[in-house]
Formats: C-alpha cells, structure tokens, sequence
C-alpha cells in the first residue's frame, strides 16, 4: 500500500549487481574469494597492466545463462564492450562489460503478490575494486585517507536491470526479495548482501497520477539490504514530491543512501551512456552459445522459489491462512522448505512444521542450514506425538541448531523434559481456576480470548512443561 500523498505516483526500476559463484574472475585466473588478506587475488589481468590480455571464464557464462533462463529472458549471441570512465577502483580506467548486444535480452519476474516486473537484460561484466575511506563519515569528504583493494576487481558479476513497473518500496522490496532467492536458487550467486555479492541501484522518479509521463529520475547507488531498499525508495519518492509540491525541480542524479541518518544524499550528476564513450571490447570475441549448450543449462535448472512456493502451499489446499501464505513466502526465501517438506512426507502435521520452521528455526541463522533433516523431523515427531510441549520442542531446537545436530530425544532427557501427566494438568487447572474465579466465570460465558489467559497461566505454573493441545483440550472439556 503506497504511502505517497494523494495523487502522487511513484515509478521505480532496480538495478540489481550481483556476483557469481565461480572459483576464478571474469577474465583471469586469480581467486574468487571474499574476505581474503586485501591486494593478494591480483594479477596484471585484473590490474590492467600492460600487455595482459582477459580470456573468458565459461564458467561465469554459464551462470549468467541460467540466471537468464530462470527469469525468462532470452538468451542470445552476446559482445563486449569497454564502458570507460575513471574511479580509483579500477585500475585500468575501463570496466569490460556488455552494452548493446547482452547475453540475456528481455524477460520477467513474477512477484508473490501476483504483480509481474519486466526484466530489460541482464548482462555480463566485471566487478571493480573496493575503496575503503578512512576517517571523518567514512565517505571521500571529510576523509584522512582511501584505501584500494583490488582483490574484487574482474570478479564476474551479471548486472539485471528491471523495467520501470515497480509501483511501491513494499514492492521494490519484494523484488529484490524474489531475486535475491532466485539467484541462489539458481546456484549462480550466494545472495549475500551483507558481503556487497548482491549490491541494489534503485531509479526513483514521480509523476502526478498513473497516466502522467515519467519524471525526472535519480539513482540511489549501493542499497546493500532489503530493509535499505524499501527505506531509500520510499524516502527519495517522498523527497521528491516535497520539490515539486514547492514548485522546484527535480535534478537527474546519483545519490547516496544513509542508513544511519535515514536519507539520500548527492554523490554526482547522473552519467548517460554517451558518457561512458563505449566501444566494442578488442581483445573479446563475441559469445555465441550453442542452443545444445543452453537446453543442458535450462535441463539442469533446481526449481526456483515460485514453484516451491506453490508445491508447499498444496500440502494445505484450500484451508491456508493467510498467515500461512505468509509462513510459506518466508521460508521459501529462506531456502528452508526442504525441512517443511521432508516434515511432512515423514508424516508432521502440515501447520506445526510450517510454524515451528518459519518461526523458530528461521529465528536460529544461517547455522540452521547445518541441522541434519532428520533430526529436526525427528524433533518434531516428539512434539507432534505430545512427548515434549512446544515451548521445550523450541528450547531442544536451539540446542540441536547449536550442537550441528544430534538426538532430540537425549537433548530432552538431559534437560529434565517430561511431558505432565493428565492428573497433574488437572490439579494445576484446578489451582488456576481457584484462583482467577473472574475470568473463568467470563470464559464460561464464552469469551474465547481468555483461552490463551489460563493457557499461559498453565505454561508458566508447568515452566513449559504441559502440552498446549491438551491445555485446550481440557478447557474446552471443563465448560462443556
């Protein structure tokens, strides 16, 4: 839902950067690797020394073929091109990239929320180096000294620019959401965002109405979460607005995004491509990839998040909430439905292994990728069989996530975790009742709202230890 002042439009297109999986960069054979010791995965290749001469990775060509394919785009005999321009992150004073002829042309993605964004190309090229500024903000003003680390300079990327059809920050958010899945997905990229390996360019512009021409654009560079997604898109359109609606003007640039201070800032008016003076690339021939060569690519493809989506979504048919949906979407993206799958070919209830996966195992990191399947379908057999309450199943999955695996049921012995016995609940119902006369005389009555008061009256008396199901179930036996 736009938050936009009435009457007002926003249009936005994203410009997604991301960096591929292979061992080796784009045009040399230096190593891939994030996080090493800075200025040693270098060569004169990637330093544009002289002399040196880029060969093409076929590795990289194949990602960024099945990244095409997994968008629907068409893919096609492609070129290279020498997009020139100085920044001290790249040494050579061009970055080879694709200009007129990509190697994917258009296609499209399709949103969880049923709106589609159109996908113009997406392209192969190289990454630059990364400049670290030292001192004062952390931006070049201001700054004691600039730092260059040349290690991700000629790392491959695949750049994929979206038509301008995003409408909203919710569903710039969403697409980059989307895209982030499809890429790991995929197998082509890691998706890590918090690593700089899917870097976000939004384009904002806004017009007055639906059917009014576009704006004047800006770039917010280098979004680098979703959350700074959906803020900077919101406030730039905001910002914008704000101008017009003085009678200002909007200037065509690029801008920074501040996390912390929560706005855009100015970097730099906004290049056009006769800026960049591109030019066919002279060491590179064209890459023209066999139609066998790209049916084994697409042949090989795992199935991308919207099929997930709809195969889990089947296991509940028509009777799935909307939280559920929403459950669904989450893991999904998180790449942790094979758990909720596995759970229920093993026989889970559909609804306890979405909600504990979604929400608690969801909740435990990247380490939960780690737990062995079978330990967390056996956990969850103990919980759903009524061996351990949900608050102990979710304290055991900690453990579990922690230790890389292990017995479920061992962990629960060690713990001290018995499930209480009927005659027990029922004197620890007694005392409750005893003891809060007002509310079970309304809930008597029927005010429903008042299950979850003694059910977590119950929980704590038990310290977690009654099942929730039988709580219910005796309540409801007791005002029948």
């Amino acid at each position: 839902m736009s938050s936009l002042p009435e009457g007002w439009d926003m249009v936005v297109g994203l410009e997604v950067h991301t960096e591929l999986k292979t061992a080796t960069k784009l045009f040399c054979g230096c190593a891939n690797n994030f996080g090493d010791e800075p200025n040693t995965n270098i060569c004169p290749v990637c330093l544009g020394l002289p002399g040196s001469l880029p060969v093409l990775n076929e590795g990289a060509v194949e990602f960024a073929i099945r990244i095409g394919l997994a968008l629907h785009c068409v893919v096609q005999p492609s070129s290279f091109h020498r997009k020139n321009y100085f920044y001290p992150d790249q040494p050579k004073d061009y970055q080879i990239s694709q200009y007129d002829v990509p190697i994917n042309g258009p296609g499209y993605l399709d949103l969880p929320d049923g709106s589609r964004v159109g996908i113009e190309r997406a392209h192969l090229e190289e990454d630059t180096g990364k400049t670290t500024h030292v001192g004062g903000t952390g931006r070049i003003h201001g700054s004691d000294e600039s730092l260059v680390d040349y290690n991700r300079s000629g790392v491959p990327l695949v750049e994929i620019v979206s038509g301008p059809d995003i409408r909203s920050a919710e569903q710039a958010r969403g697409y980059a959401a989307e895209l982030r899945s499809i890429l790991i997905a995929s197998g082509a990229s890691d998706g890590r965002m918090e690593e700089g390996s899917m870097r976000v360019d939004a384009n904002v512009s806004v017009r007055r109405g639906t059917e009014a021409p576009f704006g004047t654009r800006c770039e917010i560079k280098n979004l680098n979460s979703l959350r700074s997604v959906q803020r900077a898109v919101e406030y730039e359109a905001l910002r914008q607005i704000a101008i017009l609606d003085d009678g200002g003007t909007i200037s065509q640039e690029t801008r920074h995004w501040d996390e912390d201070a929560g706005k855009t800032q100015t970097m730099r008016s906004k290049e056009e491509a006769y800026d960049y003076r591109y030019f066919p690339e002279p060491d590179l021939v064209p890459v023209v990839p066999s139609e066998a060569f790209i049916r084994q690519i697409e042949a090989e493809l795992p199935p991308m998040p919207a099929q997930r989506r709809r195969e889990l979504i089947a296991h509940f048919g028509d009777a799935a909430t909307d939280a559920q949906l929403d459950q669904a979407n989450a893991a999904v993206e998180l790449n942790l439905d094979p758990f909720i799958v596995g759970a229920i070919e093993k026989g889970i209830t559909p609804a306890l292994a979405l909600a504990r996966t979604a929400n608690e195992l969801a909740g435990l990191g990247d380490d939960a990728m780690s737990l062995p399947k079978d330990d967390y379908i056996a956990l969850l057999k103990m919980e759903d069989a009524g061996e351990l309450s949900a608050t102990q199943s979710k304290k055991v999955l900690a453990d579990l996530v922690a230790a890389g695996g292990g017995d479920p049921k061992a962990v629960a012995e060690s713990k001290g975790f018995e499930q209480l016995d009927a005659g027990a609940l029922d004197a620890t119902l007694d005392e409750i009742i005893a003891a809060n006369p007002d509310e079970w005389a309304r809930y008597r009555e029927g005010d429903d709202k008042l299950t979850g008061f003694f059910t977590g009256k119950v929980m704590a008396a038990t310290q977690g230890q009654a099942d929730g199901k039988a709580v219910n179930a005796a309540l409801r036996q007791r005002r029948s």
